[in-house]
């Protein structure tokens, strides 16, 4: 069941097109990322789906919002969300930041201690935020879009700034979120995130969407069909997959040479520049 439905959307600024006729489905409990580089569309698409900014045309449904309804405070009470635009408030502690934002949603002051042991801040809850690192910051947003057990997660680069200890938390405690049944949609230029994380992925150039699959599906589409091999004296050789190659194997594999085999599988940023020109970044 498609929990989220975009139909030949475009959003243009003046005359600028920031995203040309985008269809996308995304389903109910999967995580979804939108990869491309700065400037691609990304943000825009994540702004219209939280109704921050209208579509110029096409049509978005959201669970069961559509249209204007989707820039209505009930919407956007009924969601997460992560974004360049999140705010906290500079002189309160990390606590009593969370606690405004949970008297806003009603819920629980232990709810409070839950997502602060998410994001791993709970030794640091009386902290100032104004003292904070951008990373830190980062987490605590995260906290606030979790606050009231939103059914859907938009998450706007989510891991930016956070060192890889704090991104593997963040990856774990998201997986077991979607374990939970939430639907995350994320927006990164990260790839080993976006293989950790999505059960599929679009990417996005210049505001169109060039592809849309399975992480691992992607890249064996764009495989070039052989298989690297390296030896135990040291070489590695490229071999094909053909009849040819196979008795090669198989003669190393008789005389126990071989070390490693694996596939020539590109990366998602190789699959990108074959699609586009252009690196991921």
């Amino acid at each position: 069941m498609s929990i989220i439905t975009m139909s030949d959307v475009s959003k243009v600024y003046d005359t600028k097109t920031a995203v040309h006729q985008l269809s996308l489905k995304i389903e109910a409990g999967e995580i979804f990322g939108l990869l491309g580089p700065s400037g691609s569309g990304k943000t825009t698409t994540i702004k219209m789906l939280t109704g921050e900014t209208a579509a110029s045309e096409g049509f978005i449904q959201v669970m069961q919002v559509k249209g204007s309804a989707l820039q209505t405070s009930d919407y956007r009470k009924q969601i997460g969300i992560l974004s360049d635009n999140s705010a906290l408030y500079e002189r309160l502690t990390i606590y009593d930041n969370l606690k405004m934002f949970a008297g806003l949603y009603e819920v629980s002051n232990e709810r409070i201690e839950e997502v602060l042991k998410f994001v791993d801040l709970i030794d640091e809850k009386k902290t100032v935020v104004k003292k904070l690192s951008k990373g830190m910051r980062q987490r605590i947003l995260l906290a606030k879009a979790l606050i009231h057990q939103p059914e859907i997660l938009f998450l706007d680069e989510p891991t930016s700034a956070l060192d890889p200890q704090t991104s593997m938390h963040i990856h774990k405690g998201l997986l077991q979120l979607k374990k939970d049944g939430v639907t995350i949609f994320l927006t990164t230029h990260d790839m080993t995130e976006a293989e950790t994380l999505c059960d599929r992925i679009a990417l996005i150039n210049e505001g169109q969407l060039i592809a849309v699959d399975e992480p691992a599906e992607l890249r064996y589409q764009y495989s070039d069909d052989s298989i690297n091999v390296e030896l135990k004296d040291g070489s590695s050789h490229s071999i094909s997959m053909d009849e040819a190659g196979a008795d090669m194997i198989r003669d190393w594999i008789r005389s126990s040479k071989i070390k490693r085999m694996q596939t020539n599988e590109p990366t998602l940023s190789d699959v990108f520049i074959k699609l586009t020109g252009k690196e991921l970044n």
